[in-house]
């Protein structure tokens, strides 16, 4: 049975990104700045309207789990693509880049490969409309003993308990990672995910190794401010993360809290910010760095996946770390 040192489990999605300004948004009704499911006809009709269209694969989790595999460690992801040409290439993009896609794409299935529609506004600011295609029906078959069971690190996807069977999915995987061992974590995912999901999050800071979120969405998971709702994950969690973009990192494990500031840079493209600071962190988890380096490791990723278009890293970073003096 092979090791990973980190598996995730996600939607696998593929972003298809424009550039557009904030009349298009208005005009077309797309809330500017959050990710927002559509439906299939919805999907198509923002698909049609979008211009210089470039596609890549996707999904919050995967893309971290893709930037962990350029750093050299061993992952895998477990997602459900169909055996079409979107899915042909989220898989093999997959492996090109290092991580397993354990999952061969669905024959025959009736839905399509997921796809986010993402429009970059000129300030960097990104709205995704998010068609889950297959990808709404990964559930607990998907998940395989020898790959959650082989999980030094496990990455679950908040926007699984958007589904039943991706909630049993997300369970499974947790239960056969710890179970063997492994620390299992969550990434909140986004407000609007939290707002649906609130007592059962609320259960998994308690129940999880670590959770990864933002500002937002921490106050959102409390219904209060960011100290007051900080000051409880403390007390639920093992592990706290907790990224203010424009300003600091705050990580707290039991009395332990650091606080990593951010350097600040205007963003070609937001896409992807905090799928790569996870996995500068949990590239630091992975290789027992301390909360402080590992929190500056997710700094330097989220740093240079907004400095160019997609979500995914297009330099070394391995190199950026090191040039920072953290390896």
């Amino acid at each position: 049975m092979k090791n990973y040192q980190v598996v995730g489990i996600g939607n696998a999605i593929v972003d298809v990104l424009s550039s557009s300004d904030d009349a298009f948004l208005a005009r077309t009704g797309i809330e500017k700045g959050i990710m927002q499911l559509v439906e299939r006809e919805r999907g198509e009709f923002l698909y049609d309207a979008m211009e210089n269209r470039r596609e890549a694969p996707g999904g919050s989790v995967a893309n971290t789990i893709a930037g962990l595999g350029s750093l050299g460690l061993s992952t895998a992801f477990i997602g459900r693509v169909r055996d079409d040409a979107l899915g042909q290439f989220y898989a093999k993009t997959m492996a090109e880049g290092g991580t397993d896609f354990v999952n061969p794409p669905v024959a025959g299935g009736e839905l399509p490969t997921s796809r986010s529609m993402i429009f970059v506004s000129p300030d960097g600011e990104r709205s995704m409309n998010t068609y889950l295609g297959i990808s709404s029906e990964l559930g607990p078959d998907d998940v395989a003993d020898d790959v959650a069971g082989a999980a030094g690190i496990l990455f679950l996807e908040g926007y699984l308990y958007d589904k039943d069977q991706g909630k049993a999915a997300f369970e499974r995987a947790a239960k056969l990672t710890r179970q063997a061992g492994g620390k299992a974590g969550i990434a909140l995912s986004d407000p609007f995910c939290v707002d649906r999901h609130r007592d059962s999050f609320r259960g998994l800071v308690k129940d999880l190794d670590y959770v990864i979120g933002n500002e937002h969405e921490w106050a959102s998971l409390y219904q209060t401010d960011l100290d007051d709702a900080l000051a409880q994950a403390g007390r639920d969690a093992g592990l706290v993360v907790c990224t203010r973009s424009d300003a600091e990192v705050i990580v707290i494990r039991g009395d332990q809290r650091e606080v990593v500031p951010v350097t600040r840079i205007v963003p070609v493209d937001a896409t992807g910010a905090g799928d790569q600071f996870a996995a500068g962190f949990l590239y630091g988890l992975a290789t027992n760095a301390s909360l402080e380096l590992s929190a500056r490791m997710g700094c330097v990723a989220a740093a240079e996946v907004i400095s160019h278009f997609g979500a995914r890293p297009e330099t070394d970073v391995k190199a950026l770390f090191r040039a920072a003096g953290l390896v």
